[in-house]
């Protein structure tokens, strides 16, 4: 299984002003942001898209400002993951496999909020909706529709008291849902047994496969690599190596966003393999994946955007010329 492939298995499912007709709308996710990582909850959601709906169930606490958590899969094949800041652990029964990663920034829902709120308002109309009821709370509609087609659009909805956010959905350009995550049970704050957060796998899983996904930032390995053609609002986030082993890895992850979107790209050598057969466009879930050979190197390149956008900016990425 490849890299982009276990950071699939593993998700669960990626401040300044925005424009001045959205500042309401600004001031919420800003909320949304902070709450998700700050508060202790448990609760239940359920991720939703036009092929399939999957139930989980999540602890989260903050212990001397320590982020740990724990998401369980209810329906279909089981999985969990443990997270404590950024080193991961994920069980996969069904194949025997633990994978762990160190250094990871992926996030699961609640935290899918914009990490970078800066220039949204460029991209994005941020306005403020009505207030619903959703897990049984009060919570404040957020709406954010792209001002071009390069980009979904987002619905927020938030905990009026808290700002946690309570449901997500990511938008076609005709305004209809792709993809939803929802709280259909939630408990903030008060106490939670922190035996909620040890895994049912963890004594199991000592004879399992172990894949220590290592992930640390790119100090240049990226730069023999161009990027042609830039998407408006898009930049580098973040870049990374990711590998089996301390000593070897296997390719370069590197991350773009617009704040609110975001594109991993991965850029893995064949070793002399012909994968060929591989390249293309697929998609699972809301996420599109866009494959292509460039030269000893396959471009893997996923993200929640159009698949229109992925082609677009992938066909630009090639090698520069020694």
């Amino acid at each position: 299984m490849k890299h982009w492939l276990l950071w699939g298995a593993c998700c669960l499912l990626p401040c300044g002003a925005v424009a001045e007709q959205g500042s309401e709308g600004g001031y919420w996710l800003q909320r949304m942001v902070g709450a998700a990582h700050k508060l202790d909850y448990t609760g239940t959601f359920v991720l939703q898209n036009a092929t399939f709906a999957e139930t989980s169930r999540i602890v989260h606490l903050v212990d001397a400002g320590r982020e740990i958590e724990r998401i369980e899969v209810l329906d279909g094949s089981p999985r969990e993951v443990l997270r404590s800041d950024d080193e991961v652990k994920c069980f996969l029964p069904e194949s025997h496999t633990l994978i762990i990663e160190k250094g990871s920034q992926q996030r699961s829902f609640p935290a899918l909020a914009p990490a970078a709120l800066a220039g949204l308002g460029e991209h994005y109309v941020v306005s403020k909706g009505p207030v619903v009821r959703i897990a049984d709370r009060e919570s404040q509609a957020i709406l954010l529709i792209p001002k071009d087609d390069l980009r979904y659009g987002r619905q927020f909805w938030a905990d009026t008291r808290s700002g946690l956010l309570l449901k997500a959905a990511l938008l076609d350009e005709r305004g209809r849902t792709i993809e939803s995550f929802t709280f259909t049970q939630l408990q903030i704050g008060g106490v939670i047994d922190r035996e909620t957060l040890k895994s049912r796998y963890a004594t199991a899983s000592q004879d399992w496969k172990v894949r220590n996904v290592r992930a640390t930032q790119s100090r240049g390995e990226d730069a023999a690599w161009q990027f042609k053609t830039m998407l408006p609002g898009f930049s580098k986030r973040a870049g990374m190596l990711r590998g089996p082993q301390p000593d070897l890895a296997e390719s370069v992850h590197l991350m773009f966003s617009d704040g609110l979107a975001a594109i991993s790209v991965f850029i893995e050598p064949l070793h002399g393999q012909d994968r060929q057969s591989e390249v293309g466009m697929l998609t699972m879930g809301a996420t599109n994946v866009y494959r292509r050979v460039v030269g000893k190197h396959l471009l893997v390149l996923m993200g929640e955007v159009p698949p229109a956008t992925l082609k677009k900016f992938g066909d630009g990425i090639e090698a520069k010329k020694p």
